[in-house]
């Protein structure tokens, strides 16, 4: 609990309706399955299509899906494996290190009454059922999708937004403006559940360098996303480097780490480093030897082409106005907090 990991955990609230990580259109019935290296190399070619809040979803050439920041999780069972041997969170040794801690347990007996006398026979065995019993648990128990935030009881015709939080909605929504519902789709969806706030997809935002994490004393270290360093499938499509899951943004008026390398600390700070990134680039980034601003400095230069800049509020210039005025961002974090579950307010 002392040791600093790369990048902050994501919530693990409604992950439940995480699809699998892919690449490209989604096959038909029929097809068989490509690996996702086929699917990158497929989807290379293909330009990046503009996020415009309000519009259907743009076709699915990028990285989508998954869980952790990178994807390289599918089901909930992997994700909650994926802490077990990390050596900066539970740090066990190995499998047979979690089994026989496990056998150990008080839970051996529900175990073997779940999953047979002779589950602890095997230690691989042991463990995936164990995981699987953690990921049932996230699936079942309701706490984990309560659904009960402000917006969804709004939704359901159960409770009035404020005048600033209808305005931070407005902006939420507008292409022009905030356009966050380009990749925070806010509007529930074609099978009726309420909306995740999220496209499932990848992103290089270029968000800044954290100089706060051990790793990045190293000037040579660069956290890729989907291209390393915790998956190397995708190490050669190099057109993903820099991207990163796009998260819900339900409850994130509660977070207090933001973006991947957990750079910002407040609302306040991401909501300015979206609306004046492109215009004002100096506030947020460092400054190489030659004086210049050194753009997008977590992202190593040869990989900066794939950062966003052609969604609003990134489509700007230096010299522009930002695309949201002081107010407009009170009114969107009033709005965001209407995304707060009852159990998270507590």
């Amino acid at each position: 609990m002392t040791q600093q990991g790369y990048r902050p955990p994501p919530s693990l609230m409604y992950l439940y309706r995480q699809p699998n990580f892919s690449i490209g259109p989604d096959a038909g019935e029929n097809d068989a399955a490509p690996s996702v290296a086929q699917q990158a190399t497929a989807a290379a070619g293909v330009v990046k299509a503009q996020k415009v809040a309000g519009t259907s979803a743009a076709p699915q050439l990028v990285p989508q899906g998954g869980m952790f920041w990178d994807g390289r999780a599918d089901t909930l069972q992997q994700q909650a494996f994926g802490p077990l041997l990390n050596p900066v969170e539970m740090a066990n040794a190995s499998v047979d290190d979690v089994a026989h801690k496990l056998a150990q347990s008080s839970h051996r007996a529900q175990l073997e009454q779940l999953f047979g006398a002779r589950v602890f026979d095997s230690p691989q065995l042991a463990v995936s059922e164990a995981m699987f019993a953690i990921a049932r648990y996230q699936v079942e128990d309701p706490s984990f999708h309560p659904y009960d935030s402000k917006y969804d009881r709004w939704l359901e015709g159960r409770a009035r937004l404020t005048q600033a939080e209808l305005r931070g909605l407005r902006l939420f929504n507008d292409p022009d403006k905030a356009n966050c519902a380009g990749c925070h789709l806010s509007k529930p969806g074609k099978d009726g559940l309420p909306p995740m706030f999220t496209d499932y997809q990848y992103e290089a935002l270029g968000a800044p360098r954290n100089r706060a994490l051990a790793q990045n004393r190293n000037p040579a270290f660069y956290d890729l996303g989907v291209c390393g360093p915790f998956r190397d499938d995708l190490k050669d499509q190099t057109q993903y480097c820099g991207m990163f899951l796009t998260p819900t943004l339900r409850n994130s008026a509660t977070r207090h780490v933001f973006f991947h390398n957990g750079v910002f600390h407040t609302l306040d700070q991401v909501m300015a480093f979206y609306n004046e990134r492109s215009i004002s680039p100096q506030k947020f980034y460092s400054r190489g030897a030659d004086g210049k601003v050194d753009e997008y400095d977590d992202i190593p230069p040869k990989y900066r082409a794939n950062v966003d800049v052609t969604d609003a509020p990134f489509d700007r210039k230096p010299g522009d106005k930002p695309a949201m005025t002081a107010q407009d961002i009170k009114d969107i974090e009033a709005f965001l907090g209407t995304l707060t579950d009852a159990p998270a307010q507590h």
